[in-house]
């Protein structure tokens, strides 16, 4: 889906919420935060670079100011719970010492300290998406991008995930959560755009909830 005249800015330490049916540009303006499409006018300035001007070879550093997680977890199956959020961290060029205690501690954060020799086949879905955000969580980012989390989760395990992020936004994080569920969105209670072909067609907050 292509974006149409986009004009939108969000603050440091923001929750936002990007509603809209599928198709309505609420990924693609993900992938635009991370370079992974590119406009053809206008800009995208994230953390006052304008990713227009940022040579390729300096994307993945770019990336390591954003966690981002997806519907699909996109976990590595071969390796363990452990494996998988230090993979982060090595690719970062991180000593042993540095992974070791940063993955025991954001294990910790996401209630999975217990889980860290599974593999993702021994994991529930709600468990999964939970190591999927400590993966994102490692490298100490300041943005989450959260791309549809909850779509392949029941209620519970959606509620756990969503206010896992609401924690992590009260410490400073700035979290933006693209969601078609009215009920993930009123249970968060902060900003909401609301999303239609391309194009914002709202963005407010009333009596802390928004209604699609």
């Amino acid at each position: 889906m292509a974006l149409d005249g986009v004009d939108l800015e969000i603050q440091d330490g923001e929750f936002v919420s990007l509603v809209g049916p599928s198709g309505a540009g609420k990924s693609t303006l993900i992938k635009m935060l991370i370079k992974e499409d590119r406009p053809t006018s206008g800009k995208v300035v994230l953390d006052d670079i304008d990713l227009a001007d940022l040579p390729d070879k300096e994307i993945p550093f770019l990336r390591r100011k954003i966690g981002t997680i997806f519907q699909d977890f996109r976990l590595l199956e071969s390796k363990n719970a452990l494996e998988n959020v230090a993979f982060a961290l090595e690719v970062a060029g991180a000593d042993d010492e540095e992974i070791i205690k940063d993955v025991d501690q954001v294990l910790a954060i996401v209630g999975l300290a217990d889980k860290k020799k599974n593999f993702p086949k021994e994991l529930s879905g709600g468990e999964k998406q939970r190591l999927a955000i400590a993966r994102a969580l490692v490298h100490r980012p300041k943005i989450i991008l959260a791309d549809e989390p909850t779509g392949n989760l029941d209620m519970v395990n959606s509620f756990d995930v969503v206010k896992l992020l609401w924690r992590i936004n009260e410490l400073g994080t700035t979290v933006i959560l693209a969601t078609h569920d009215d009920k993930i969105v009123n249970t968060v209670g902060k900003r909401v755009i609301s999303m239609e072909k391309g194009k914002i067609v709202r963005d407010q907050l009333k009596d802390g909830k928004y209604i699609i």
